[in-house]
């Protein structure tokens, strides 16, 4: 089922084939969405890992603080593609799908808009992030002490740069469907 009929009473759904070109990109979406959740499970257990470290050798492990940080954010990017496909980012749901529901041409227009904003936002994003990327790796920037223990930072930034892009490529999808929708047939 489309996901921009999921907006839509059950009655006004409509079924259309996937084309191979769609199943290939949801299959990316979802891919990066998985490669999130496993990173919550290794954020998971280096946040367990320093607790039974700060409780039976009185000190925090090395990089816990920094690479936990740098973790979030990418599983945060890594997931957000898979948010905007779903529609659950945050907006007034109060007041679009009843509106919507009422006036679905204006509605998939609003959709529209909300969604367009939301492509060039993340892609003023991953097109930051790309000199950010580039300065880590040129640098050799790492997180941790000298000695102790280091982390380059550029492959975190690689998965945040990709993650923002393919959310913002999700977003510029969504925007397209929210037209052929404006556009579509009256019911």
């Amino acid at each position: 089922m489309n996901t921009e009929d999921n907006n839509r009473p059950s009655s006004l759904r409509t079924e259309v084939p996937e084309t191979r070109l769609e199943r290939v990109w949801h299959r990316v979406v979802e891919t990066f969405a998985a490669l999130g959740t496993v990173l919550i499970g290794v954020l998971m257990v280096i946040i367990c890992a320093d607790i039974v470290a700060r409780n039976t050798m009185g000190a925090s492990l090395p990089l816990v603080s920094e690479g936990g940080g740098l973790l979030v954010v990418a599983l945060v990017a890594l997931q957000l593609a898979a948010t905007v496909r779903a529609g659950r980012l945050a907006r007034t749901e109060v007041f679009i799908l009843p509106f919507a529901g009422r006036y679905p041409r204006v509605g998939a227009l609003l959709n529209g808009l909300f969604n367009l904003t939301g492509a060039v936002v993340l892609g003023l994003i991953a097109w930051a992030s790309i000199r950010v990327v580039e300065k880590d790796f040129s640098a050799g920037e790492f997180i941790g002490v000298p000695g102790l223990a280091t982390l380059q930072t550029w492959p975190f930034r690689v998965l945040i740069l990709a993650g923002f892009t393919i959310a913002a490529i999700e977003s510029a999808i969504r925007v397209i469907a929210a037209l052929r929708q404006t556009m579509g047939p009256r019911r």
